[in-house]
């Protein structure tokens, strides 16, 4: 049975990205969440006035993939110690935040903040939110990089990086690692 699990670490088109290529993941939707404005756009949420951040909502197998190590790959492939920041993106839009759908989620959230923390000499600052409307994102950004990545500088510069990292500390959760 599938899980879901919501998560918002800068930009959803390189979260997106990671998370495709994680063996147990099934499905990975791009949206927005956390915000008080009622079906923002991009270019509303972009603007950093809705309170929303760009996130993604992760399906996955239990069975293949246990939400810890989900989030523990979560942490690794995005700054957790940058406020309302990622690379170039900059704002309450891009801040990293995990918005549990229950307690046990969220107790798995604490605990992987701390795992995270023990080997971060900065402080993290990745929030726990309460789970809020979920957006789905317009249709252009699902499986932007698939679709139209490749062909985005920023993407380019930002995505094979976070794809390497998965594949060389988490090769037996990655699906492109595993067939090299």
């Amino acid at each position: 049975m599938t899980e879901y699990v919501t998560l918002a670490g800068g930009c959803f088109w390189c979260t997106e990205a990671v998370f495709k290529d994680v063996i147990g993941v099934e499905s990975v939707e791009s949206g927005y969440l956390g915000g008080h404005v009622a079906n923002p756009t991009y270019k509303q949420v972009c603007g950093g006035a809705t309170g929303h951040a760009e996130a993604i909502r992760i399906g996955f197998d239990p069975e293949q993939l246990r939400l810890g190590d989900l989030l523990d790959i979560f942490f690794a492939t995005h700054d957790p110690t940058q406020l309302n920041r990622q690379c170039n993106d900059v704002g309450t839009q891009y801040r990293s935040a995990m918005f549990p759908a229950d307690e046990v989620q969220a107790a798995e959230m604490r605990a992987a903040i701390e795992r995270a923390q023990a080997d971060q000499p900065r402080p993290i600052v990745t929030t726990i939110e309460p789970m809020a409307t979920w957006y789905p994102a317009e249709d252009y950004h699902q499986d932007y990089w698939e679709t139209s990545g490749r062909s985005n500088g920023y993407c380019m510069a930002v995505i094979p990086p976070k794809l390497q990292k998965l594949r060389k500390s988490f090769a037996a959760r990655s699906r492109t690692a595993a067939i090299a």
